[in-house]
């Protein structure tokens, strides 16, 4: 095995769980980021950990329901004025990927990522004093029209097939279920054999100090580049510079402009996502719960009830749209009448988007021993531990468990540089 250390840029989620599975496995590690590890776009989420999960963002008739989801007075999505070119070639291949042949592939893939992140979790955490940071829970998608919802629907029906745990239920049921729920929600998928984090922030803390005991070296770095070497691996930034033989490149939306120099062009968009969340709310979620027409996800955590959501196509750096705390401020009193809101915390996050909602893993293709962790879209966090034993395997010589051709590149029918 190559003893010399791999590194590793980018520490929010995925690359702390590909640091650990690396480590577990005696592999020595360098993880790399400008930031603290994990309180980038990883500390924002609304802390759902399902193995469900499985469903990409792209579903038959999604053309259709554009318009509204643009000018809908909840605006779960939007698209800023500079990104509209990117965003017309984005959206296609997310359209052309909306079918139901599609959606059923891409389950599949997500399965195979998502299925056993609860598991894996509470191994990374075992022995840290900190396990109670997962907590079992249900996935409640609720609905102000029951007239909408259905097992029959087909991201519902996929679940079921695979052998989900799957309710629904209705109105007076759903408010016994949820008591803080407000009674304009008529109906509720109950999404069973969940877990949820209850500080996705303080998740990152301890397996970070899980992966530094196990001899992870963390090291704050402002990676401007990523340069081959007869021998290796360049990686620079703040007038400094390291070597590497191995690289796994885990750092987000930024993944794509260190790919950018070396002739690599992935269509990786950036869709920022917003989250409030209220210190002192006197209302208490039993499970997290999804507004299925907002596109919100509410759930209480150790320091209070955060609700996140929203889909903003967007330059990375440009400044967050302020608008939104006030939207998911409304947003929260209309889910929870009872809700307290006098104290907020505003966050926006940049998630790392492919048009099929699945990452880009493995060596890249013409750059050797370079390894891509990046692109989970919306679903980072249930997807880090297994993306974290795929690389170990392929770091280590073992041939992962799953056609690897579905993280590849060559997907979206592009080579290094140009689309074929």
């Amino acid at each position: 095995m190559n003893k010399e250390p791999v590194t590793i840029i980018g520490a929010g989620i995925v690359g702390i769980c590909c640091a650990l599975s690396l480590a577990k496995r005696g592999v020595p590690v360098r993880l790399i980021d400008r930031d603290q590890p994990g309180q980038g776009t990883s500390f924002g989420n609304a802390g759902v950990i399902s193995p469900w999960s499985i469903i990409p963002m792209a579903l038959p008739g999604l053309w259709k329901k554009i318009p509204s989801l643009l000018l809908s007075r909840d605006r779960p999505l939007s698209v800023s004025p500079e990104f509209w070119p990117q965003m017309i070639s984005w959206g296609s291949k997310l359209l052309l990927n909306s079918n139901e042949e599609s959606v059923r592939k891409t389950a599949d893939t997500m399965s195979y990522l998502c299925g056993p992140s609860i598991e894996l979790f509470r191994e990374h955490l075992m022995g840290t004093g900190h396990e109670n940071l997962i907590v079992d829970s249900y996935y409640v998608h609720v609905f102000r029209d029951a007239n909408k919802v259905s097992l029959d629907n087909l991201d519902y029906r996929i679940r079921l097939e695979k052998g989900g745990d799957l309710e629904l239920i209705t109105d007076n049921e759903l408010r016994r279920f949820e008591p803080a729920l407000s009674p304009k929600y008529k109906a509720a998928v109950i999404i069973k054999g969940q877990a949820r984090t209850l500080s996705p922030g303080k998740l990152s803390e301890v397996l970070v100090e899980k992966a530094k005991s196990l001899g992870v070296e963390v090291i704050n770095l402002d990676v401007s580049s990523i340069r081959k070497q007869a021998d290796g691996w360049e990686i620079e930034g703040n007038g400094s510079h390291l070597t590497s033989s191995r690289v796994i490149l885990a750092a987000g939306v930024w993944s794509k402009k260190l790919l950018e120099p070396l002739g690599v062009k992935v269509p990786l968009a950036t869709e920022r996502g917003y989250h409030i969340e209220i210190s002192d709310p006197q209302v208490e979620l039993n499970n997290s719960i999804m507004d299925m027409e907002a596109k919100i996800v509410a759930s209480t955590m150790m320091n209070g009830l955060r609700l996140a959501g929203a889909a903003e196509f967007a330059h990375p750096d440009k400044p967050a749209d302020q608008s939104r705390e006030g939207l998911l401020t409304t947003q929260a009193k209309t889910m929870f009448p009872d809700l307290n809101v006098g104290k907020t915390n505003f966050w926006m996050g940049r998630r790392p988007s492919f048009p099929d909602s699945l990452p880009m893993l493995g060596e890249i293709e013409g750059q050797k021993d370079f390894y891509a962790a990046f692109g989970h879209s919306h679903f980072g966090l249930m997807m880090a531990p297994k993306t974290g034993e795929v690389l170990a395997d392929i770091l280590t010589g073992k041939k992962p468990d799953f056609d690897m051709k579905a993280f590849s590149l060559r997907r979206f029918k592009m080579t290094n540089g140009a689309s074929t």
